[in-house]
């Protein structure tokens, strides 16, 4: 569901200096060499020197030791590490961003340093090595549709996405799409991956619009307020004013709400918001509440190669504070570093009494229901809760695929994080079934 590296303390096993060979005369930059030096720290496991280049804020958010799991559970998922091969920078002043790409046993990752004016680390991301291809996936056809820009507002903030109409028509059906939960693009770009660049594309080459944008975590990440933000200002209000937008567009003869992950669990909360919505398309979206998915992915991804003692107690610790989630004792004061994912109590209290399959009943609105049955993330289980609480209505369609995983790509065996980092497509089948549905559903 999260797009980020799960976490687990061990041992490095490579130790490793930091070369690099520059061109003939030509000197690094000093601020490459800030960034290459907390890179070294990490390899060589001197935590503490790396966090004392941290700001304050992120010194808080991101202490010694959890420093030291994230470390080494980021090479629990994609291997150890191996070699740095390449810098680059961004300038925003008075800020600027050093991308140093990483070498891993099983990926190729970027290390975001964001450095604040004084040149500390205000901000720290692994993400998806940026040069990574992505192709369009066979069944689109870049000739059938135009791309446009467009831009989503909520008060002052301003997303920045892409607008695909159908090239032959004037009058169609469009589509928003929601994202799953981290700081995700308009594309939902995991690894190599494009979710919702597939969606778009292959949607668009079939008569359907599609609107997708930058979620405000991705644009905004070093101005939210980690204390507070709660799902209203990570999706939801960027959503509604995404469909808003999309009713406006004169093409538009209906708009329909797609949600992938978190964004599906929120979908009926969204849809409650946008009366005039004409039907809801949830793509793994859990019923179960969120903490109980945390502590499922956490265990499963520790599981995979067996379990150690470290691993015990880090799966213990994270029990500990489902637990409290669940309790009378949480109240919105509860510090984050005592709570799942360090999210904040008023996120998880803002969870607490929501129910996605009842209020999506109360709005009965047409649903089509998709899971893999390869997801780890969010189960058969949940699409069971889908099913239980739905499956007299006749206007809900639920489409259960074997061999998906959670981001409808085609596999075979048990899934991993590993297979995040292949090169696949949303599949086919998946863009056939909601392209009949939308055409099903249209009411014009």
């Amino acid at each position: 569901m999260k797009r980020y590296w799960l976490i687990k303390a061990g041992l490095l096993p490579v130790i490793f200096l930091i070369s690099l060979v520059y061109g003939r005369g030509q000197l690094p930059d000093p601020r490459v060499r800030f960034a290459e030096d907390f890179l070294n720290h990490l390899v060589t496991g001197k935590y503490d020197s790396a966090v004392q280049q941290f700001d304050s804020v992120l010194t808080a958010r991101l202490p010694v030791h959890t420093l030291e799991v994230v470390w080494n559970t980021l090479q629990k998922q994609v291997g150890s590490f191996q070699q740095y091969e390449k810098y680059s920078i961004e300038t925003h002043s008075p800020w600027f961003i050093v991308f140093l790409t990483c070498r891993f046993e099983k990926a190729l990752l970027d290390l975001k340093l964001v450095y604040t004016s004084e040149q500390k680390i205000g901000g720290l991301f692994f993400l998806p090595a940026r040069h990574l291809d992505w192709h369009v996936p066979p069944y689109a056809d870049t000739t059938k549709f135009h791309i446009e820009p467009v831009v989503v507002r909520t008060d002052s903030i301003v997303l920045h996405g892409e607008l695909t109409t159908p090239a032959d028509k004037k009058i169609y059906p469009m589509v928003v799409l929601v994202h799953g939960s981290g700081p995700n693009d308009r594309d939902e770009t995991i690894g190599p991956d494009k979710v919702f660049r597939d969606i778009a594309y292959g949607l668009s080459s079939n008569g359907i619009a599609v609107m997708r944008y930058d979620k405000r975590t991705y644009s905004y990440g070093q101005k939210m307020d980690p204390d507070h933000m709660t799902v209203r200002e990570e999706t939801i209000d960027d959503a509604v004013s995404a469909v808003q937008l999309a009713e406006k567009i004169p093409g538009a003869s209906a708009v329909f709400l797609l949600g992938h992950s978190l964004g599906a669990y929120l979908t009926p909360r969204i849809a409650g918001k946008v009366p005039g919505l004409n039907g809801m398309i949830l793509l793994a979206g859990n019923t179960r509440p969120l903490e109980d998915l945390v502590l499922e992915q956490m265990t499963y991804i520790l599981s995979l190669d067996g379990l150690s003692a470290e691993d015990s107690a880090s799966l213990e610790n994270i029990r500990r504070k489902t637990a409290l989630v669940k309790s009378k004792s949480l109240t919105a004061d509860t510090p984050r570093r005592e709570l799942p994912l360090q999210l904040n109590a008023s996120y998880w209290l803002d969870l607490r009494n929501y129910d996605p399959v009842a209020t999506a009943e109360k709005l009965n609105k047409p649903m089509l229901i998709m899971q893999g049955g390869r997801d780890y993330q969010v189960t058969k289980e949940d699409f069971e809760g889908w099913k239980k609480g739905l499956e007299n209505r006749e206007n809900v369609t639920f489409r259960f695929y074997p061999d998906l995983n959670h981001l409808f790509i085609t596999g075979e065996g048990k899934s991993t994080p590993d297979e995040y980092m292949q090169e696949g497509h949303v599949a086919d089948k998946v863009i056939k079934d909601i392209t009949e549905w939308i055409n099903d559903n249209l009411t014009m």
